[in-house]
């Protein structure tokens, strides 16, 4: 019970004590920037890019939630009796929070930074593939902070860790990210210990071209909300819906720049995708491409791989009946397919268990965000692809994309402490017994 005993102290410390930490947080991450960025380069297989985007933004969380300690955290009500009466946050205690692999770094701090900085304990466990970058990296770095010490645990380890501090009764809210179905069993078993679970899963994003839009900048968007780290992203973008009238030219296009792509290793050499995470996603990448194929889509570019190193590709004449289509890839694979009008594109984009996020690309805003109306997402973009997060911004999706937010004061807020009411009278209240 060291996490829960470090939280007590550490929520009643000044708050600016707090905000500090966080701020020498943010610091660390910087001055230590190539060091973490070669460590998510070697173990999630990220471009360089990628990887120092990571670290980047890792400091920009860390000084968004060093914000939080001085926050407004209640209000007054008005009451019938004669007292003070208020509704205050405080701090749950203990967080438990379980990270996943593709960016092991920011899907980590998103959860921690806020978590310590409302005054709470942590205890994080990263994807066994990603130990260091989403694990000992962010231990080290609130070490060099200044965190106290019992506030901050990193506990390597596969489903069973998970599963022990979801089933801790000193841990009162489990922040998730991971697949559909790992977050299914979580919230099974938060659910039994009456533990509140933020979870934050699977996705299979649309990408909406009208037929108004710039198409040569929409297969851009779609490139990258496509390819970006091999695909594995849970917002990536899943189903290319494109205009009839503009189908044939965004493929071309699409294709084009698939194919100018560089694969290979990150850590030896500057290329633009790296390998897949293991054989086991590459199995299934593999094995949906097939079926997809056999399903009557018809591969324009890639479908090919040497080893791990799976080719950018692009799979035309998509529909509902198509594996690619229907279900995660997580992968670089491009499914497109065309459509006749709004209310076919809002229909078919709707057409999925997933509610992440959403894209519209059009040169009338007005009807973008009309079309976005019908289309269930927990994240919209209009004139902009999939992939796309603010560290003041909430973030989370709908239906089997998962529940709760993270991100921004009020949904850390709502996610990291509990609400009490809270009532003051000047005399002790006397009663007829």
């Amino acid at each position: 019970r060291t996490a829960a005993a470090a939280g007590r102290a550490w929520a009643a410390a000044p708050f600016p004590e707090r905000a500090a930490a966080l701020r020498r947080a943010a610091d660390a991450f910087r001055s230590h920037a190539d060091e973490i960025a070669d460590w998510i380069v070697r173990e999630a297989g990220s471009s360089r890019a990628k990887a120092a985007l990571e670290v980047a933004v890792a400091a920009a969380e860390c000084e968004e939630a060093a914000a939080l300690p001085a926050a407004p955290t209640g209000e007054l009500l008005p009451s019938t009796q004669p007292r003070l009466s208020m509704a205050r946050r405080i701090p749950v205690g203990v967080v438990g929070v379980i990270s996943p692999f593709n960016f092991p770094l920011i899907l980590s701090i998103r959860s921690i930074a806020p978590a310590l900085a409302l005054g709470n304990a942590v205890l994080l466990k990263p994807d066994p593939r990603t130990p260091v970058s989403g694990g000992v990296v962010l231990a080290r770095v609130f070490e060099e902070a200044g965190l106290p010490a019992g506030l901050l645990h990193c506990l390597p380890g596969d489903a069973d860790v998970g599963a022990a501090i979801v089933r801790d009764p000193a841990v009162r809210v489990v922040s998730f990210t991971g697949s559909t179905a790992a977050g299914r069993a979580v919230g099974a078993l938060a659910s039994e210990q009456l533990t509140r679970a933020h979870l934050e899963l699977g996705g299979n994003s649309a990408l909406i071209v009208l037929d108004d839009a710039d198409v040569e900048a929409a297969a851009s968007c779609g490139a990258w909300g496509n390819f970006l780290h091999q695909g594995q992203i849970c917002m990536a973008v899943g189903r290319h819906l494109v205009h009839e009238s503009r189908y044939e030219e965004y493929l071309g296009l699409l294709a084009k720049k698939a194919e100018q792509l560089t694969v290979g290793d990150p850590f030896r050499e500057p290329v633009a995708l790296g390998p897949l995470i293991d054989d086991r996603q590459l199995g299934h990448v593999v094995d949906v491409v097939e079926r997809s194929v056999a399903a009557g889509a018809r591969v324009v570019t890639g479908g090919t791989h040497r080893g791990r190193f799976y080719r950018p590709t692009v799979l035309a004449d998509c529909g509902p009946s198509v594996p690619a289509w229907d279900e995660e890839v997580f992968g670089p694979v491009a499914c497109v397919r065309p459509y006749r009008d709004d209310d076919e594109a809002a229909a078919l984009a709707a057409d999925s268990p997933y509610g992440l996020s959403l894209g519209i690309l059009t040169a009338d805003t007005a009807r973008g965000l009309a079309l976005a109306e019908r289309i269930p997402s927990g994240m919209v973009h209009i004139n902009d692809q999939t992939v796309n997060d603010d560290p003041n911004a909430p973030f989370g999706g709908l239906a089997a994309s998962g529940f709760g937010r993270v991100g921004g004061a009020r949904a850390n807020l709502d996610a990291f402490t509990e609400t009490q009411w809270l009532t003051l009278r000047g005399d002790t209240a006397r009663y007829p017994f």
